[in-house]
């Protein structure tokens, strides 16, 4: 497990561990076998953020806490899913042939609409974070769990768009197992997180927001996955971080809410 998670870390973050990973169909199946461990990543991206806000909430009011929250997840991600949002919306916006949009992926250079999306990403989250009030630790937890589950999700379910690369290796080497223990696992903690503070004669009711949340980002990602399949005939490395930072941006959303 601790090797497996160690590998998930140095793939999802910038926090420096020991150790490397080997490289082609071996680099594949080390990841491969790491993504069951992509919530707990999530957990610690999100542990580190609350540090963070914790910090900041005592010098500056919740807009400037919410602001250095998402700054920092970024940076922890070194700015890895954000690349994918652009590169997806500058492509899948395009509304060219599948083939340019491939090509459009590739190209490093950001597009009017793939800066739409990362100013709209940005903000959302700020905002709802801001919105969460003193649930706002709780967003900050919840969302990078659930949003490396939606990765998985889209791993596994959704066919890659490429003939070849760590698409297709990642979709064909994931097993049914690695995503039934990654969803024990986001659900075990979303479940600790919202009831964290409560009562358990009163624990229904954030239990239920958790179910909202959850469903929701499911939903969204469903409806993403199926759009992008139609549109790029799969899923790519882009579409994946594109997915990542949307469903981070739902669930806090979700608990952001006033229900």
């Amino acid at each position: 497990m601790f090797s497996q998670l160690a590998v998930a870390i140095r793939f999802l973050t910038i926090i420096p561990l020991p150790g490397g990973t080997a490289q082609d169909d071996d680099f594949s199946r080390s990841i491969t076998r790491s993504m069951r461990w992509f919530p707990l990543v999530g957990l610690i991206i999100g542990l580190i953020t609350l540090a963070v806000g914790w910090a900041a909430g005592r010098l500056w009011d919740p807009l400037v806490r919410a602001v250095l929250v998402v700054v920092v997840s970024a940076m922890i991600t070194s700015g890895l899913h954000l690349d994918g949002l652009s590169d997806t919306f500058d492509a899948t916006m395009s509304w060219r042939s599948r083939e340019r949009m491939l090509e459009i992926m590739k190209d490093s250079r950001i597009g009017a609409m793939g800066a739409m999306a990362l100013i709209a990403v940005f903000l959302l989250k700020v905002a709802f974070l801001n919105a969460a009030g003193d649930d706002w630790w709780r967003a900050a937890l919840l969302a990078p769990i659930v949003a490396r589950w939606a990765d998985l999700y889209g791993i596994a379910f959704y066919p890659p768009a490429r003939g070849g690369g760590l698409g297709k290796s990642f979709h064909e080497l994931v097993q049914r197992r690695d995503v039934a223990l990654a969803t024990a696992q986001m659900l075990l903690m979303t479940a600790v997180i919202m009831t964290i503070g409560h009562d358990l004669a009163a624990a229904w009711l954030p239990l239920t927001r958790a179910a909202i949340c959850i469903a929701l980002v499911w939903l969204v990602s469903r409806w993403l996955c199926r759009r992008w399949v139609a549109q790029l005939g799969g899923l790519t490395g882009d579409t994946y971080g594109a997915l990542s930072e949307i469903a981070e941006t739902v669930a806090m959303a979700a608990i952001g809410a006033k229900l």
